[in-house]
């Protein structure tokens, strides 16, 4: 590993190396080294509790999770991921680490680890999964102030979109400049994009990522995100994956295409005679019993609970159907090979690692348990009851008496991560909105 690192440190000329790791929030932590300090020492250290953030910097009591000392925890360069920065001004690479305890043993509460557990569970029953993400995001004009209505940006026209523009073309080329330097990034960052879209909120769009093994997807996502906020700003925009960003327009999700191959490459969802497997039917059993009880993973704020809404491109149970976008659980139409289903559940502002670990623990519970799925949805699912917590609050409490979630993701996380998700919750109980001050002040 390490004399793959030097040849592409040497072959690149670089200096700087930018050391990162995914915490809870999918928030790149780290530091940035000089070449040769990087390779002497060949890992980095960081406090454990660095994983504990909250989105906006703050961290639980973390003494039950990490110790009453604040250790370390060794950081190792996981050599598969080093890519070159393509908007730094000398040549800078990143590369994306593995947490590791003093032991060796992996970090209970690294996202990253937690994905690779999951993993494991597979990989002992010799299957290997396969995903593709579907990544939506905004594209909106810069603001400084933050009680303000976020708007559509300006493009070529000059002119803000006023209507929805739902796979428009002309509406994507107003946006050329912006879209060609992502694109020239993306290709020198190896993040393996096929597809763009416009989607249907004013400056929203989508892409597309070619399938392949979910640790290098999460990966790729966790440097997207990055890429398209930086390419944003070179062009005097703001990039955005809320989950809500504007009150009357869609939400932006990350849908996750999942199969499941056995040792022989052959798409165990599938029977020889083409039909589907029972394994395909506990798999979407097991999506429709375990993603309520992980939400906080598949919607980690409460803006998160706002594009969870009938009638607004988003689902609001886990009912699935065939080539049925109104489900939260799709089966798009294919042939045998590429059978395939879709959680259309997550929201784009996931942590990447923890989405994908969460959707396949909750396939796998299925297949392990054998359970039944609900007959298929032929019409809108929008029109069968809510399903899904509500709000993030009861989401946490469901996650945190999950037992089945417990075994497969850790006690450790499960606890840690709830723990995030609170503070976030309280932090944000004591903002008194814009709502309360037009409604309440001089009514009640």
């Amino acid at each position: 590993m390490a004399s793959l690192l030097d040849s592409f440190l040497a072959q690149h000329r670089i200096h700087e190396v930018e050391c990162v790791i995914p915490d809870m929030t999918g928030i790149a932590r780290g530091k940035i080294l000089p070449r040769d300090l990087f390779q002497a020492a060949g890992e980095m250290r960081l406090p454990k509790s660095v994983l504990l953030n909250t989105v906006n910097g703050q961290q639980p009591d973390n003494g039950p999770f990490v110790g009453d000392t604040d250790p370390d925890m060794v950081c190792v360069p996981d050599a598969a991921t080093v890519r070159l920065v393509p908007w730094a001004a000398e040549p800078v690479a990143v590369v994306i680490h593995d947490c590791q305890e003093w032991d060796g043993s992996p970090v209970a509460l690294s996202p990253r680890g937690v994905l690779r557990r999951v993993l494991k569970l597979y990989a002992d029953r010799g299957w290997k999964p396969i995903v593709a993400p579907e990544m939506e995001f905004y594209l909106v004009a810069r603001q400084q102030n933050p009680h303000e209505p976020l708007q559509p940006p300006l493009g070529r026209t000059g002119k803000p979109e006023a209507g929805r523009q739902s796979y428009s073309i002309d509406a994507v080329n107003d946006f050329d400049p912006f879209f060609m330097e992502l694109s020239n990034f993306c290709e020198l960052h190896q993040l393996g994009v096929e597809t763009l879209i416009h989607e249907a909120g004013p400056g929203q769009m989508e892409i597309n990522f070619s399938h392949g093994e979910p640790l290098e997807l999460a990966d790729r996502v966790f440097l997207f995100k990055r890429t398209v906020r930086e390419t944003a700003l070179r062009h005097n925009i703001f990039a955005t994956f809320m989950a809500k960003p504007m009150e009357a327009e869609p939400g932006s999700a990350m849908h996750i295409h999942q199969s499941i191959h056995d040792e022989q490459e052959r798409n165990i969802f599938s029977q020889p005679d083409g039909s589907a497997s029972p394994l395909f039917a506990h798999y979407i059993a097991g999506l429709q019993t375990y993603i309520p009880q992980l939400m906080p993973m598949f919607a980690p704020y409460v803006n998160s609970y706002r594009r969870l809404a009938p009638f607004m491109s988003a689902p609001i149970n886990v009912r699935w159907g065939h080539d049925n976008r109104t489900c939260g659980i799709r089966v798009p139409k294919s042939g045998p090979a590429a059978r395939r289903v879709e959680n259309r559940v997550p929201g784009v502002d996931v942590n990447p690692y923890l989405a994908m670990a969460a959707t396949l623990a909750c396939g796998y519970l299925g297949m392990e348990q054998r359970l039944t799925p609900s007959e298929p949805t032929t019409d809108s699912a929008w029109n069968v009851a809510h399903e899904l917590p509500r709000h993030l609050e009861d989401a946490i409490e469901r996650m945190r008496a999950c037992a089945p979630m417990r075994e497969v993701l850790g006690d450790s996380f499960v606890d840690a991560f709830c723990a995030v998700k609170e503070l976030e919750y309280a932090t944000y109980n004591r903002v008194i909105s814009s709502w309360e001050r037009e409604h309440l002040l001089l009514l009640v």
